[in-house]
């Protein structure tokens, strides 16, 4: 009996053992696999139970990228498939190298250099310990790229674009995004959808103004790195840099839009101090390090050698306090004022730049506001009047918005008088001599005229009084739908009408048209016009085809019958 007891001791000491040992051998666990692609490369974050000790080699024909994980077991579903990257296809489990580890196989369309790196648990505890994978794209994103119609559109466009009618390129930023999903609301609502969905209706707004272009720094949902989102607005060569956001706090309490340009020193109030805490939070979940040591005054020691960075800093402040008016009108403000942080994203020293708050997505009742599609259609709407009343006092030359304000440029044609160009466009004749520098009323035929952007007082008075119609000629009003390009004095110039007729039959406010904007336009028409017979045309199918009656031309050609001979010419009167 003693003996068996020994043996059995010694059996249950080598079983717990044993599974001390295998508990130690796996003490790790892969509990999730999320894939984020993003035009330049895919990044794939591994959810661990604890920090990941690893290691990984690539192979070739086919391509793959192979993950062992030591002492890790799997609790998650795979092979993950991944249609959506322009590098990644499949991730797949494999044979281990040893008992206890655990070997993940990245299958992708070409060879490449993977970055790895691991992630401690997110202080709100949102997320724990990760290892993440950036995967580059390389000459792939290349390709994907170049096959997007949506580029190819842009580039015409450009192409199009006649000298000294620019556009104004606004880069408009949507905070966070991928694996950093920002702050988050009571019920769990991101940060990251709200700024997004915000940013992609200002885009749309600018896209449709005749002279802007919005750029996105992300269009989908994944992380830029923040110094990179600077050098996509300069690589677009943007004239302004707007980054939308959803404030935070530790408290449910604070409430209100608030608009932020860069200080070179920290942030002298609660508030902003977190914001800036915050931004260091989100690069940490990018896995970047920019605002830590030397990096993190990158872009201000450039400033300081950069003459460009004070009138940049002071532009970017004029932009803020516009917004701020506009937002003012369609939600409460938390500061009245343009604030001052140190923030990564604004430090470009050579682009004026924002960071617009659109509200406490911490605070319940902003939480709601914010993700409703209303409230974040007002407020792209007030952002984008914001930026649109800035650059139109202020345009930067070169641009179609400068040569609206400079006026429109008229070459004289044969016959043409400096009072038949004035009532064209809509302006005094004392107008256009003046912004010509013109002693006298003589013209010559090639000789170009800058005409006003828009007329004086006593101009608008006499040319809203309609052009006397001629004997031969009725009023017919046609519609123009505004093309990139467009602007009010060229329209009025295709059509040889004022300006003022088409703001006052249109009842615009302004200058300003959008692309896709249908526009009256009422011109001059002739009240007859003159048809050749062909062979099979009668009365009947000849007034048809006009929009006319058949008494019509049997009156105005002072017709006894209704026979007609081929190639005999009619008059056809207008209805």
């Amino acid at each position: 009996m003693i003996r068996m007891s020994v043996r059995t001791c010694i059996t249950i000491w080598v079983l717990g053992m044993m599974g001390l040992f295998s508990s130690i051998v796996a003490a790790n666990e892969l509990k999730g696999v999320r894939v984020w692609p993003a035009p330049d490369e895919t990044r794939v974050v591994l959810d661990m139970k604890s920090e990941a000790t690893y290691s990984y080699f690539t192979l070739t024909k086919p391509n793959r990228l192979v993950v062992d994980l030591k002492a890790t077991s799997l609790k998650t579903k795979l092979p993950v498939i991944v249609s959506d990257s322009a590098v990644l296809t499949k991730i797949r489990s494999s044979s281990a190298p040893d008992k206890g580890s655990f070997r993940l196989v990245f299958e992708t369309k070409t060879g490449m250099t993977p970055k790895l790196f691991t992630l401690a648990p997110t202080p709100d505890g949102h997320y724990g310990y990760r290892l993440v994978l950036d995967l580059p794209h390389g000459k792939a994103a290349s390709v994907v790229q170049k096959e997007k119609p949506s580029d190819k559109v842009t580039t015409n466009q450009q192409a199009q674009l006649p000298s000294g009618r620019d556009d104004i390129i606004i880069a408009i930023d949507p905070g966070h995004g991928g694996e950093d999903p920002g702050s988050i609301g009571p019920t769990r609502k991101y940060e990251k959808n709200v700024t997004l969905a915000v940013s992609k209706k200002v885009a749309a707004k600018i896209n449709a103004t005749s002279g802007m272009k919005a750029v996105m720094t992300r269009s989908s949902d994944y992380f830029v790195n923040l110094n990179k989102r600077s050098e996509i607005a300069r690589k677009n060569k943007s004239h302004l840099l707007v980054s939308i956001h959803a404030d935070g706090f530790t408290k449910p309490q604070p409430r209100g839009a608030s608009v932020w340009v860069l200080n070179t020193r920290r942030a002298n109030s609660e508030i902003g101090r977190w914001l800036e805490q915050q931004e260091k939070q989100s690069e940490l979940l990018g896995g970047g390090d920019v605002l830590s040591g030397d990096n993190d005054d990158q872009y201000l020691s450039m400033a300081v050698l950069d003459l460009q960075f004070g009138n940049s800093t002071k532009e970017g402040y004029e932009v803020a306090t516009n917004v701020l008016k506009e937002i003012s009108k369609v939600t409460r403000l938390h500061k009245s004022k343009p604030e001052h942080a140190s923030l990564a994203v604004l430090k470009s020293p050579d682009i004026p730049s924002l960071l617009v708050e659109t509200g406490f997505i911490t605070n319940p009742t902003e939480e709601r506001l914010l993700n409703s599609s209303s409230h974040q259609e007002k407020l792209a709407n007030a952002i984008y009047k914001g930026i649109l009343a800035y650059f139109e006092t202020n345009p930067p030359e070169g641009t179609l918005f400068a040569s609206r304000k400079g006026g429109v440029k008229h070459k004289v044609t044969s016959g043409q008088s400096l009072s038949v160009i004035a009532k064209r466009y809509g302006v005094s004749i004392s107008s256009i001599k003046s912004v010509n520098n013109l002693k006298s009323n003589n013209l010559h035929i090639g000789q170009v005229l800058v005409i006003p952007g828009s007329a004086t007082a006593n101009a608008s008075k006499s040319s809203s009084v309609s052009m006397s119609s001629s004997s031969t000629t009725v009023k017919k009003v046609v519609i123009h739908k505004v093309q990139r390009g467009d602007y009010l004095g060229k329209i009025a110039s295709k059509y040889s009408v004022t300006m003022n007729s088409i703001r006052q039959l249109n009842n615009l406010k302004s200058d300003n048209v959008m692309v896709g904007q249908k526009l009256k336009v009422e011109i001059d028409a002739p009240k007859s016009m003159s048809h050749k017979v062909k062979r099979g045309e009668f009365l009947g199918k000849i007034a048809t085809s006009y929009g006319v009656s058949v008494d019509s031309i049997r009156n105005a050609n002072k017709l006894k019958s209704d026979k007609l001979a081929v190639g005999q010419t009619l008059i056809i009167p207008r209805s």
